[in-house]
């Protein structure tokens, strides 16, 4: 099972990007636990300065834009 971690304040963006993520998770079949996460010090801990931010079992993997399709089937597949 793959953990995601959608970090940013809850914006539209971050709110897409989490959808994106399990939308692309059920279709691919990959168990994927998506949680969005909004504390601003968890935020800082990543390094994250630019929301949305994606974290893959604990590896920062993308932030600044909503990821696409191709990225999120990537990292679900890897």
């Amino acid at each position: 099972m793959k953990n995601i971690k959608v970090l940013g304040s809850g914006c539209a963006k971050c709110t897409k990007t989490a959808e994106l993520i399990q939308k692309l998770a059920a279709e691919l079949g990959v168990e994927a636990a998506v949680v969005k996460e909004t504390d601003a010090e968890v935020i800082m801990g990543y390094g994250v300065m630019w929301t949305p931010a994606v974290v893959v079992d604990e590896l920062l993997v993308h932030s600044g834009s909503i990821p696409t399709q191709a990225d999120i089937t990537g990292w679900l597949q890897s």
